[in-house]
């Protein structure tokens, strides 16, 4: 969806047509969920944060920047429901913890069943959670380096070496 589009929708939804943000939801729910997904390694939670996601943005649509692009802003209210989550539920689980508790997952979603490997998810929940969010922004999500500093509010240069140092740890762990 184009910038034009989502400016024309979000207009629509402002004046008070609430069926046409159904079509953002349409486009952008199952991106959101795939972030939520690998940040969290659970399906119940990544469709509680993907819901709550999309209930947060609705309440704050007056907010939204229209210069801006709408699935940025909307990512970024996604990662920081996302960083509460983490907050409120202390995850600090053990390698042996998070690939039970992945194994365990036994209602994944079809989006859920478009990720690789298990070992793969284990190790990224390994990662600090910063190394995480931007390596899933930038090679799960597709999200060229400008974006990703628009919405962690790094400049680019420390985005580029937050993603490297983030792959060098990620390989570090894929080796023990």
């Amino acid at each position: 969806m184009d910038q034009k589009s989502e400016e024309e929708i979000v207009a629509r939804v402002l004046k008070g047509d609430r069926q046409a943000y159904a079509m953002l939801v349409e486009e952008y729910k199952s991106p959101i969920y795939n972030l939520a997904y690998r940040m969290t390694g659970n399906s119940d939670d990544a469709d509680d944060l993907t819901q709550e996601t999309f209930i947060r943005a609705y309440q704050y649509l007056w907010r939204y920047d229209t210069r801006r692009k709408f699935f940025t802003w909307l990512y970024t209210v996604a990662l920081n429901l996302i960083r509460t989550h983490f907050k409120k539920n202390k995850y600090n689980k053990s390698s042996e913890e998070l690939s039970a508790h992945l194994l365990a997952d036994k209602n994944p979603s079809p989006e859920t069943e478009l990720i690789e490997t298990q070992e793969i998810n284990v190790c990224l929940l390994l990662l600090e959670y910063e190394s995480r969010e931007l390596l899933i922004m930038k090679f799960h999500q597709g999200l060229t380096f400008e974006e990703i500093s628009q919405i962690t509010g790094k400049s680019l240069s420390a985005v580029k070496m937050s993603v490297y140092r983030g792959l060098e740890k990620l390989k570090e762990l894929m080796n023990k």
